[in-house]
């Protein structure tokens, strides 16, 4: 849904609210946690052993879903976006691939006064929270 078809009763456009702390830490969980139970079961077979199995599908999987779906699996489970800010428009998928590599770095436990995190005021995006 883009930002024409999101119109308040006045003409205005309607941004949809940023997502809470707390879905996007439940988000992260899921996403990390389906990415570790994947690894376990390839370790053997595809990762012999590796450390970073699990960051290496975390990177692919995030990074994969948000271009194609504008949200991680986990994201889309707990009904949040990833878009632009402030416009709330596409991100484009090279601002994405730098998002998630920050995500990885850790840097999502650094906030901006006004609650966006580091690797979203980075990359000019935003967490909102999905409206049905």
């Amino acid at each position: 849904m883009d930002t024409l078809t999101r119109m308040s009763w006045n003409g205005e456009p309607r941004l949809l609210p940023q997502a809470s702390l707390g879905r996007r830490l439940i988000a992260l969980v899921i996403d990390w946690t389906m990415c570790r139970l994947i690894a376990g079961l390839l370790s053997p077979a595809l990762f012999f052993e590796n450390n970073f199995s699990t960051l290496f599908l975390f990177f692919i999987e995030v990074t994969l879903f948000t271009i194609a779906f504008q949200a991680s699996a986990g994201q889309r489970i707990m009904g949040i976006k990833i878009l632009t800010y402030p416009d709330q428009l596409r991100v484009a998928p090279q601002k994405i691939l730098l998002r998630t590599l920050l995500i990885c770095l850790v840097l999502p436990a650094v906030f901006t006064s006004n609650g966006r995190a580091l690797h979203d005021h980075f990359t000019g995006s935003q967490s909102v929270r999905e409206l049905y």
